[in-house]
């Protein structure tokens, strides 16, 4: 396809257009005429060096020219008159090696290339000029003339050696009376008198010009078969990052502040990303467009991996350490494409008491103050997007109170210049009602009343206000005490950011509309009938969008070994979810290839992260998980198995310290019941034993014994967190092996079934329970959420995740238990319901000694300082 822009003639926007060209992947190749028509003065050398070299078919930028002049034929592009001047050369036949050739003119364009060309095919070449005084002796030594000076037939016939090759690139306008224009075309060469000694001559015109065109799309067509060379999908460059090892290990900031992170944008070159795919965030993030996803629609995808663990202690068994240390085996030492998924971290935890999430030790996602802190807004963009709809219920109820129906209507559907129009939105909320009118003023009194008043019963709100702080004072409040609010007050709450639905919608989205449609379905209270009342019906939906168009897109960092991370999305573990982004693991698998690995990361235990990666996400997206990767450390199993608590910020009591195979033998009952969780599912299990400097050879050989006889298709033990990837070799190779193994995803429920069935099949099936109990709460809610049309969706439980049951006290594999469900809620928009069970706050309080008494800024350097 051939497209000739024309711009305004001011170098800043010839500048704009060729950076925009330089990145478009549907270009493979532009020019800039020359001499530019500008009525303004241009550099014409700043705007050809603008080019990118790898764009450059005209050849004129100076890389390109640097090129050639060193002799770097095969990785340059040539300027297409020399370059068709030696095909028209190779057309006789003569051989180029050994002749004797003579170049007359010296331009960037013409000229000096044409030396380069023949020197570099073994000519020996001279080089002249108008002010050659032996011009005419020099001519006459020539085998091969190639003439570029500009000058109407300058060099003569009786110049010429008998039987040279000639070429003429010369455009000269001469007087002749006998054209119609008074002027003819010739050329540097007098071809008359010259055509009588050469063997070979160009006519002029149309000897070196034609050619001169073809050479331009021989050179697009050579860029284009570069770029599908360079950019085949699944087919990864990648420079990886070579770790120095301290012992003992350095805290986990020392080691992120000692990597020297890739530019992300190499990163992202690296593993098949075009540049107008890439929003660059400084120089260690970046944002990915999901136009990768089309551009990649048929590439096959690669292996899925799901990384989860035993029910672990309170400190946490390193699910995220063990997902980073396997991309790193699996990418920096075994050389396999693969991409690691992690959920970005809340401020909660970080300034709380659990620290960050960017792995630890040797595995790390890096830098980790950007992972672990703002990254690059998304939080935020949900916080606001959150409370933006709160604000819209509460005001909304206000004006309700407040207004009558036509007033109501008039703010609502304001008239402009004497003309009122509903908005894409009214007229979504009209067509619910039953109204088909598109005429503002074609409605009845009747329907005006419908239309305004959604009549929010406010018992019923279950919307809350976020933020990405614990603070646990924000768990109960009142709100409306403002004299403005007349009286209107009312008690709420605040729960985390991470644990808003609207986090939930990002990570289950399958693209911007879709989530765009998950937000107009999300439920923020019921009406005083009973019916649900939706984000569209307030009318949001489009604002939410918005402020959401940028956190769609999926985070890209890196791991310390220099292998791609996405990080996206991080619904809270309990009451949603609990997993990174579909969009994210959906352009991972592409981008990977069909022999790459995708491994990503579900939240808490098994019973929690694993179930609900399995019925929720890979329900809503379609994908079918190879692997699971199963984290068990010998602290949790003695912990199981009977020993004293352990708590965060406490020395760890001496049975954790010490050899005590009869408690770890005894704890393994839950990692045989999580292993018959995750086969349960049809998906092969590799149990990664996290090892501690603690851990005694008997202890790890025991957990790796009894995983392999409780069904584990293999166990290994990992020291990645010490040594990197290299101490997750047997995990990485361990995974190879199972993701070839056969297996049969299957779900754990069919959604058709009531929500009480759905509850008890994951209750008894996957917590070990006997039976459930609904309290009165959660009786209302099952009838009410069937009444709605909500009783087909997937179920979600909130529940501890310190053990099985619902009681963070019983350790190990509990059974004969009955699990109390004490309300169900429903989260329409992200697509789940989810029973809460047990006790439990979406608001987390802080620690007596928080994280942030350890974290400080260093004035001078800006480094971030303390323990993460």
């Amino acid at each position: 396809i051939l497209l000739g822009l024309h711009l305004p003639s001011y170098s800043w926007s010839v500048l704009k257009c060729i950076a925009s060209l330089n990145t478009d992947p549907a270009v493979h190749g532009f020019i800039v005429q020359l001499p530019l028509d500008s009525d303004k003065p241009i550099n014409t050398e700043k705007i050809t060096n603008a080019v990118a070299p790898e764009k450059d078919v005209d050849g004129l930028s100076s890389i390109n020219a640097g090129k050639l002049s060193r002799g770097d034929l095969g990785d340059c592009f040539i300027p297409c008159t020399p370059k068709g001047c030696m095909e028209l050369i190779r057309q006789t036949g003569v051989q180029v090696a050994g002749k004797r050739a003579v170049v007359i003119g010296r331009s960037k364009i013409v000229g000096a290339p044409m030396h380069d060309l023949l020197l570099w095919n073994n000519a020996t070449v001279t080089t002249c000029h108008s002010k050659t005084s032996t011009l005419a002796e020099e001519v006459g030594k020539a085998d091969i003339l190639v003439v570029a000076a500009g000058r109407a037939e300058m060099v003569k016939g009786e110049w010429i050696k008998p039987g040279a090759i000639v070429i003429d690139c010369g455009i000269n306008h001469v007087p002749d009376s006998t054209k119609a224009s008074g002027k003819r075309v010739v050329g540097d060469v007098a071809y008359s008198s010259a055509k009588e000694k050469a063997s070979f001559i160009t006519p002029v015109p149309g000897g070196v010009g034609p050619m001169t065109v073809a050479m331009l799309m021989q050179s697009t067509v050579e860029s284009a078969q570069r770029f599908l060379e360079k950019f085949q999908p699944g087919k990864w460059t990648i420079q990886y990052n070579q770790l120095t090892l301290k012992m003992p290990v350095p805290s986990d900031i020392e080691i992120s502040q000692s990597c020297i992170p890739k530019p992300i944008d190499q990163v992202a070159k690296e593993v098949g990303l075009f540049p107008d795919e890439v929003e660059l965030y400084g120089q260690t993030k970046a944002k990915i467009q999901l136009s990768v996803l089309k551009r990649l629609q048929n590439q096959p995808d690669g292996k899925y991996v799901v990384v989860t663990g035993i029910t672990p202690t309170p400190l946490g068994e390193g699910k995220s350490t063990t997902t980073v240390g396997l991309v790193q085996a699996l990418g920096a030492h075994l050389r396999q494409n693969v991409f690691a998924c992690v959920r970005q971290p809340s401020q909660g935890p970080t300034f709380g008491i659990k620290g960050g999430a960017a792995g630890g030790g040797y595995c790390q996602v890096v830098p980790m103050e950007e992972f672990n802190l703002h990254l690059t807004g998304d939080i935020h963009a949900i916080t606001a997007a959150n409370n933006l709809v709160a604000a819209a219920i509460d005001a909304r109820i206000f004006h309700e109170l407040t207004q009558s129906d036509q007033a109501l209507y008039n703010r609502l559907v304001p008239s402009v210049n004497g003309v009122r129009k509903f908005s894409d939105i009214q007229i979504r909320r009209l067509q619910k009602l039953g109204i088909n009118k598109t005429d503002p003023m074609a409605l009845t009194k009747e329907e005006v009343n419908a239309f305004v008043r959604l009549d929010i019963d406010p018992g019923t709100i279950t919307w809350q206000r976020v933020l990405d702080t614990n603070d646990r004072f924000l768990r109960k409040i009142t709100i409306g005490q403002s004299v403005t609010e007349k009286g209107f007050t009312r008690t709420a709450q605040f729960d985390i950011t991470v644990s808003s639905e609207i986090m939930a919608v990002l990570a289950l989205a399958d693209g911007l509309d879709d989530m765009k449609k998950r937000f107009g379905r999300m439920v923020v209270a019921s009406s005083k009938k009973g019916i649900p009342v939706t984000a569209d019906d307030l009318g949001v939906t489009g604002a939410l969008a918005v402020l959401m168009k940028d956190a769609v897109k999926p985070n890209l960092m890196q791991t310390l070994e220099g292998t791609p991370v996405f990080v996206h999305a991080g619904p809270f573990a309990n009451i949603a979810h609990g997993n990174s982004s579909v969009l994210a693991d959906k352009i991972a698998l592409k981008l990977v290839g069909k022999d790459g690995f995708v491994v990503t990361e579900a939240g808490f235990g098994a019973d929690i992260g694993m179930e609900k990666f399995f019925n929720i996400k890979c329900r809503y997206s379609g994908l079918r998980p190879h692997v699971v990767v199963l984290v068990a450390t010998v602290r949790a199993l003695k912990m199981h198995g009977g020993g004293p608590a352990v708590t965060a910020g406490v020395p760890l009591p001496k049975e954790y310290t010490e050899e005590n195979l009869q408690l770890v033998a005894k704890g393994c009952s839950n990692l045989t019941k999580q292993i018959q969780n995750a086969r349960m599912f049809g998906v092969p299990v590799v149990v990664a034993v996290n090892a501690f400097k603690t851990d005694t050879k008997a202890e790890l050989a025991l957990v790796v014994q009894h995983a392999k006889e409780a069904g584990a298709f293999d166990a290994v033990e990992c020291t990645h967190w010490a040594e990197g990837g290299k101490g997750a070799l047997a995990l990485a190779r361990a995974v190879q092996r199972a993701s070839q193994a056969p297996s049969n995803f299957k779900f754990l429920y069919n959604v058709e079934l009531p929500v009480v069935d759905k509850i008890r099949l994951i209750a008894q099936q996957v917590y070990g329970a006997r039976d459930i109990e609904l309290l009165p709460e959660a009786q209302e809610k099952v009838a009410l959420y069937t009444k709605q049309g909500f009783g087909n969706l997937p179920i979600c439980m909130a529940k501890t995740h310190l053990s099985l049951s619902h009681d963070p006290e019983q350790k190990g594999a509990p059974t004969g238990f009955v699990l109390p469900i004490r309300d169900i809620r429903a989260s329409v928009g992200a697509g789940f319901l989810y029973p809460l069970v047990g006790t439990m706050s979406t608001m987390p309080g802080l620690p007596t000694r928080p994280c942030f008494y350890d974290i400080d800024l260093d004035p001078v350097s800006g480094a971030v300082n303390g323990l993460f």
